[in-house]
C-alpha cells in the first residue's frame, strides 16, 4: 500500500468532543511510543497521524510530534508528487510551530493537504502556499 492509500484509508477520522477520546487518534501516538493514556485526541496531533501513516509502511518517521520534526526526514523536492510531505509554517516562518501532511495538488496560490488534525479530522484542506517551509520526497526503507 502506498503512503497516500495508507493516509486515505483514515478519511475521516476525527477528534470526539468532550473527555472521550477517539481510539484510532490515540493509536497515532502509541504507534510512535507514546502512551495513549497521558495524550488525547485534542493535543496536536497532525505529526502523530503522519509517523503512524509513514511508520506502519515501513518508511523513515521523525517519531516526535512536532510537525518541523519532518523537515530533517526524506530528501527536499521543488516538484512535489502526490503523497509527498508538505511541511508549513503556523504562527510565523520562525516559530517552532507547524503543520504536516501529504501533498494532493496545488494551483497558482494554494497547496492541497490530506493530514491530521485539519479542522479536527484527518481531512484534505487547502493552505496558502506562502506558508510552506518544504516538500519532502520519502523512499521506503531500504529502496534509497
Amino acid at each position: 500500500m502506498s503512503l497516500i492509500q495508507q493516509a486515505l484509508s483514515q478519511y475521516g477520522v476525527k477528534e470526539v468532543s468532550g473527555k472521550s477520546n477517539n481510539p484510532q487518534i490515540v493509536r497515532y501516538f502509541e504507534i510512535v511510543g507514546y502512551d495513549g493514556n497521558k495524550l488525547h485526541d485534542e493535543t496536536a496531533w497532525c505529526s502523530a497521524f503522519v509517523n503512524w501513516v509513514t511508520k506502519t509502511q515501513n518508511y523513515p518517521f521523525s517519531g516526535k510530534l512536532n510537525a518541523r520534526s519532518w523537515l530533517n526526514i526524506g530528501e527536499s523536492t521543488a516538484i512535489p508528487a502526490l503523497g509527498d510531505l508538505v511541511i508549513l509554517w503556523r504562527e510565523s516562518p520562525s516559530s517552532w510551530k507547524g503543520h504536516v501532511g501529504f501533498f494532493i495538488k496545488q494551483t497558482k496560490r494554494y497547496v492541497y493537504v490530506l493530514g491530521g488534525n485539519q479542522n479536527n479530522s484527518v481531512c484534505i484542506k487547502a493552505y496558502p502556499k506562502n506558508r510552506i517551509l518544504d516538500y519532502k520526497k520519502l523512499y521506503k526503507n531500504g529502496e534509497n
